[in-house]
């Protein structure tokens, strides 16, 4: 098993600045033991002109069935192939990315004590390797390295070059060709793709490898366009594994497109928050407590109540009111509202939909959704995506719900919102909830001038809030209509602030109309395409009646 990195250099920037960034001196050739061989490192040229550095994994055959015990490639190789007799010892695969891993771990994460500014320079950089599986073939090698700024020449081994006419093999000999990539940079696509185009590995997989998959994709793989393909064969197909890796890449993505942080955006849970904390969408605030457990007063004689119960309770009165079935949780956070949704047959389909993954891990806990009967399941999906992007999965619900979760946005971003939710989606009822800020004098625990969570960007009085909904109900076509939630002092209004948005009937009308239409030409299509079908059937029969009276004659 074999692999070559060139470069080339100026005698201001000599090619041996290699030797420096993977911590291998080119003037020894060295031995690495390894869990199934040894692994050697040597330099066939090293000058100021041109530099290479080789990797010869030695394989043991026996070792690697042994330590395989079956499992794995290593242990249960291609039914054509047997244990002790294949092509392990020869073709690049997850065991040479191991190898490249444990011998240049400094390099891949692009550390060099000894000269610091070398592993941020890009330079001219030559990959081979002779014999490289690829279950896809050539186009699919393209397809994984082209993207990442790769020249590719990705060539078929022939089965045996004497007798052409048996074809290719799967194998391929790969030559990579850049400018513009780091040493560190092209040491973890090698590290990811090798095993992706082997799709197998000679390990048992676990969760530790999506961490390992997310730390050698950092900065390429939340954008690589065959991300789901890379992400699946990485992880071996595991299908729970893909689907965590696939979320928290595309919290990556979401969070570069708002130029900012994972973590800012990935906050509806603190980081000591479990099951019984709020989140975002239900308003279970955990810096300040105040939200999620603070406590009203009920009528005399009654036992207070937490504010998060209330709020809940009146939103579920009005969606009942609204007769809506099928209702988006925006911003759902830890799922206490889907929860209270489920008990309640009436809602047929219940979406939750959050930015934060940590959110809706514990949502589907919450909900035991691993345990749940297949029908009650049926009823209930969990989303992640972003409430500022129209997401076309968010259309054609009867109702949404946007439960403390307004004041979380920056002000100039409620634009988006506004039109992916009102605009886009366009639920018939939307409910919208927001703490009033008048409020918060009431709150012993407050301190003057301080918002109920750390991460508020803004909390409004009633006025403002009534002159935001007022405005977000004119210009998308709804009529809009307020409410208190909890005991409403006769000077600072409610803790909490509801509107309620209804489409207006002539909106209504023409959205039913369109749906009608739209229904119809189904239809139509549809019988159009039976039609046909029955027309193509009995020019079929026609013409077997055609040649079977033909054969009799």
């Amino acid at each position: 098993m074999f692999l070559t990195i060139s470069t080339t250099g100026t005698p201001e920037r000599p090619a041996t600045d290699l030797g420096f960034l993977l911590h291998k001196h080119p003037d020894k050739a060295q031995a690495f033991s390894t869990s199934y061989g040894t692994a050697h490192v040597l330099y066939p040229e090293a000058d100021a002109g041109r530099c290479t550095a080789a990797l010869l994994l030695e394989v043991d055959a026996v070792a690697l069935v042994r330590r395989g015990k079956g499992k794995g490639r290593g242990g249960a190789p291609d039914a054509a192939l047997a244990q002790y007799v294949n092509d392990r010892p020869y073709a690049a695969s997850s065991l040479l990315a191991v190898a490249l891993s444990n011998v240049f771990s400094s390099a891949i994460r692009g550390v060099c004590h000894a000269r610091p500014e070398l592993p941020a320079q890009t330079r001219p950089l030559r990959v081979e390797v002779p014999a490289l599986p690829a279950r896809g073939g050539p186009e699919l090698v393209r397809r994984l390295f082209a993207p990442l700024g790769w020249t590719v020449t990705a060539e078929p081994v022939p089965l045996d070059a004497e007798f052409p006419q048996w074809g290719d093999s799967r194998y391929v000999h790969l030559v990579l060709e850049s400018s513009a990539l780091t040493v560190a940079q092209a040491l973890r696509h090698l590290y990811v793709l090798l095993p992706v185009l082997d799709d197998a590995k000679h390990y048992w997989v676990s969760s530790d490898e999506v961490d390992k998959l997310l730390r050698a994709g950092e900065g390429w793989l939340h954008e690589h366009p065959e991300q789901k393909l890379i992400t699946s064969r990485y992880l071996t197909r595991r299908w729970s594994l893909t689907r965590q890796a696939m979320e928290r890449l595309e919290l990556v993505r979401l969070a570069e497109t708002d130029d900012s942080e994972v973590e800012e955006i990935d906050n509806a849970v603190a980081e000591d928050g479990g099951p019984e904390d709020g989140g975002h969408g239900d308003g279970g605030l955990e810096g300040s407590g105040l939200e999620g457990s603070g406590q009203v007063d009920g009528a005399a004689g009654e036992r207070s109540v937490p504010l998060a119960v209330r709020r809940r309770e009146a939103i579920l009165a009005v969606l009942r009111r609204s007769g809506a079935a099928r209702v988006l949780d925006l911003g759902c956070g830890q799922g206490q509202l889907v929860q209270e949704l489920l008990k309640d047959v009436r809602f047929t389909e219940i979406v939750g939909a959050d930015v934060s993954v940590r959110a809706l891990t514990i949502a589907s806990m919450r909900l035991k959704l691993d345990r749940m009967g297949e029908r009650q399941a049926a009823r209930v999906t969990l989303l992640q995506g972003s409430l500022v992007y129209t997401d076309k999965r968010l259309k054609g619900y009867d109702a949404a719900v946007l439960s403390e979760v307004i004041e979380h946005l920056d002000l100039p971003r409620l634009p988006a919102l506004e039109y992916a939710v009102f605009g886009a989606a366009r639920p018939r009822t939307v409910v919208v909830t927001t703490p009033n800020v008048e409020y918060n004098v009431r709150w012993e625990s407050l301190p003057a001038g301080h918002a109920r969570h750390g991460d508020h960007r803004f909390e409004w009085t009633r006025e403002e809030f009534r002159a935001w909904a007022a405005t977000v109900a004119e210009r998308h076509g709804y009529d809009v209509e307020f409410a208190p939630v909890g005991p409403e002092d006769p000077e600072v209004g409610p803790p909490t602030q509801m509107a309620v948005f209804t489409v207006r009937a002539a909106d209504k009308a023409h959205n039913e109309q369109a749906r009608n239409e739209q229904a119809r030409n189904e239809q139509a299509h549809n019988e159009q395409a039976h039609n046909e079908q029955a027309h193509n059937e009995q020019a079929r029969n026609e013409q077997a009646r055609n040649e079977k009276e033909a054969q009799a004659a």
